[in-house]
């Protein structure tokens, strides 16, 4: 008997008898949509939570500062200019050059005044100062930088700025609704001091931008975010002393910090030490990753145990289905071996009616779970933008409905053994001669 033949056998009895068909696929369907979307959502919360704890950042990055230098260096280090002690693009090249670290972004922050835009109905302050965090915004995926409403200032630009949270509670905003800020005007002046014999006075040079989106940061401390070109504009003018007219070359000034991606979390720690060996300190949630990572990874295997547990309840009704098949087919069964059938063509028939019933399950099963687990999304969306909190993203992961799909098939096919070997070994006078 060829394949295609059985398989016609099969499909044969699967639509004569429909109401049974249906009601063991809908069993399967069911098991593999928990299965789906149980699995489904742990990843998500597994991958949610830790770009949470990374500010939507890569996880294996690592925060580099200048660190205090060491006194028995000091003279060394004095005598050389232009040490990489000094965090600046020497340091940031010795860094990049470092095996296991994909990229290295510098962050400079200027201490700034800054004005808010006329606004109804809102109390807000005259004026505040707030650290402008600038960085290289070629690349936010680079940064632990997360959008949580509009987006982020244009690579370059002098006139964009995002603000942090903080900035709509300095103005007595509501932090769940950050869109509100989006378009508004926003005043920055870099301020330059001057020393009287009487009094200290400064002057600034302001800056009209306008605020395009509101961020979660952890680049360096502060409440705006802008681009690199602007705040080392700031910095060059507030770094001029009194006679000069800001046109200091700072291409070579030191940077505030570094971020320094690793190439994976295990590589975290070896790169770590390496910039600590350079001279440098470093900061990196990795303990609190690793530890939440194993954490979910027991919330996973749980709500993977549960699902399969209801897919293996499924199969028994395969089981249970194909042996009411057998029973009532044992005619049949006889004049398939009376007219040459093998036994071998039997259990491949039948196996061929539980894989199908399986797979069928499992395509519909695996589907519905990932719309089970898109609506849940779309609700757990609802809560966190209700808290001023980051939504989270779900989206399709083929690998686990193709998993959904052969694992149905392939759990089917073993409940299927069973009823198959049974009928395989039917003798074949005894089934023609039973009425």
């Amino acid at each position: 008997m060829s394949f295609r033949d059985a398989f016609a056998l099969a499909l044969k009895e699967v639509m004569r008898r429909l109401g049974r068909s249906v009601l063991t696929l809908m069993a399967v369907a069911l098991a593999a949509c928990l299965l789906t979307a149980l699995v489904l959502i742990s990843r998500t919360a597994e991958t949610e939570v830790l770009r949470q704890l990374a500010k939507g950042g890569p996880l294996a990055s690592i925060k580099v500062a200048a660190a205090a230098p060491d006194p028995s260096q000091l003279a060394n280090d004095n005598a050389r200019p232009g040490s990489p002690r000094d965090l600046g693009p020497q340091a940031a090249r010795a860094i990049g050059q470092l095996p296991d670290v994909t990229s290295v972004v510098p962050v400079i922050t200027s201490r700034m005044i800054f004005v808010p835009g006329p606004g109804a109905g809102r109390s807000e302050p005259p004026y505040f100062y707030d650290t402008a965090v600038g960085a290289d915004l070629r690349d936010p995926s680079l940064l632990p930088i997360s959008v949580l409403a509009g987006r982020l200032p244009a690579p370059g630009s002098l006139t964009e700025v995002a603000v942090t949270p903080g900035y709509l509670e300095r103005l007595r905003l509501d932090p769940t609704q950050p869109e509100k800020v989006v378009g508004d005007g926003l005043e920055m002046g870099a301020p330059r001091v001057f020393d009287d014999l009487e009094e200290q006075t400064f002057r600034a040079l302001w800056q009209r931008t306008e605020i395009v989106g509101v961020v979660a940061q952890e680049a360096a401390p502060g409440g705006i975010v802008t681009t690199i070109e602007h705040t080392r504009r700031a910095q060059r003018w507030s770094a001029a002393s009194d006679g000069d007219t800001g046109d200091l070359d700072l291409s070579d000034s030191p940077y505030t910090g570094l971020v320094v991606v690793a190439d994976g979390l295990d590589r975290i720690g070896k790169v770590r030490r390496q910039i600590t060996d350079i001279g440098y300190s470093t900061s990196a949630p990795e303990n609190l990753i690793a530890s939440v990572q194993r954490y979910l990874n027991v919330v996973e295997i749980v709500l993977t145990a549960i699902g399969s547990i209801a897919l293996v309840i499924a199969c028994l009704g395969i089981t249970n289905a194909l042996l009411a098949a057998v029973r009532e087919r044992r005619r049949e069964i006889g004049v398939l071996k009376a007219i040459g059938a093998r036994d071998r063509d039997v259990l491949f028939v039948f196996l061929i009616e539980a894989s199908l019933l399986g797979a069928l399950g499992g395509v519909l099963g695996s589907l519905g779970g990932w719309a089970s687990a898109s609506v849940v999304g779309i609700v757990v969306n609802s809560y966190l933008t209700a808290q001023g909190l980051l939504g989270v993203h779900l989206g399709p992961s083929w690998g686990v409905l193709l998993l959904g799909v052969l694992g149905s098939t392939l759990l089917a096919s073993v409940a299927g053994a069973v009823p198959a070997l049974k009928a395989a070994r039917l003798p074949a006078r005894e089934a023609v001669n039973e009425s």
